[in-house]
């Protein structure tokens, strides 16, 4: 089987200012202080996942998750080490990310589609099946400025999801949007995965988790922390009492990670 994605000793840094202006810089200069510090968001860290392989990405707030998932799309570098991917990429990183406000749902979708890689005959193939799914009704034709969270949620996932991509990268996507809507994307996400695509799906839904994935990778303060079966990730973060399935055709709140 090929591998879909690998990571090779990948690190990303980032740099902290903490004065704004250049007058601020040179008094706290001065002064002795500190004007920046560096902190690394991924550290050393090397996998490889196989094609049609769904692995959970998981680990407390601020352990690099989303950095890591950024590198593997390619919107970061890394500062050392090296992300090879295999095919093409689609996914929900940041909701709602690259809309323009004054345009309408239907020419944000084209526009985002457009980003993702899609043609533009492709997006009109596909425009009533994205229009559908995202079901926000007459307000397809509105600015989407006007749209709440949940409406811009609903939006980016639908277009996301209907890319036919090789690898699908998922950061959260669950966590807004009402609980319907919830069920119909893990639904969506388990079409995808079931036809051979390449999911890496990160979230704090334990049950979900181990739904979707049969593989969890956890990472501690941008360090490789586990990699192995789903439920022993899960246990690993501390996770195991939100592991109660409802059965194969059910979906539950925690499966969601829905506060209802």
């Amino acid at each position: 089987m090929a591998t879909a994605i690998k990571v090779d000793h990948a690190t990303k840094n980032f740099t902290l200012r903490y004065h704004k202006t250049f007058k601020q810089m040179t008094v706290a200069m001065l002064r002795g202080q500190e004007i920046s510090d560096t902190f690394t968001a991924v550290d050393d860290v090397s996998f490889e996942i196989e094609q049609g392989e769904s692995v959970g990405l998981m680990g407390l707030n601020g352990s690099g998750k989303s950095t890591l998932l950024k590198l593997i799309n390619g919107t970061m570098r890394p500062d050392s080490g090296q992300v090879l991917t295999r095919g093409r990429i689609a996914g929900l990183i940041a909701t709602g990310a690259g809309f323009h406000p004054q345009l309408s749902g239907r020419e944000n979708i084209f526009l985002n589609a457009a980003i993702m890689g899609m043609s533009q005959k492709e997006t009109e193939r596909k425009l009533e099946e994205i229009v559908e799914f995202a079901d926000i009704g007459r307000f397809i034709d509105a600015p989407v400025g006007t749209y709440s969270s949940g409406m811009n949620s609903r939006l980016g996932f639908s277009v996301a999801i209907h890319v036919d991509g090789d690898i699908f990268l998922a950061d959260e996507v669950l966590a807004v949007g009402d609980k319907p809507f919830k069920k119909k994307c893990l639904a969506k996400m388990e079409e995808v995965r079931n036809s051979g695509v390449t999911l890496v799906y990160v979230s704090h839904a334990a049950a979900s988790v181990a739904r979707m994935c049969d593989r969890v990778i956890v990472l501690e303060k941008g360090k490789m922390g586990f990699d192995g079966p789903a439920v022993d990730g899960i246990r690993y973060v501390g996770y195991e009492e939100d592991l109660g399935l409802e059965g194969a055709d059910q979906i539950s709140d925690n499966e969601l990670g829905a506060d209802v």
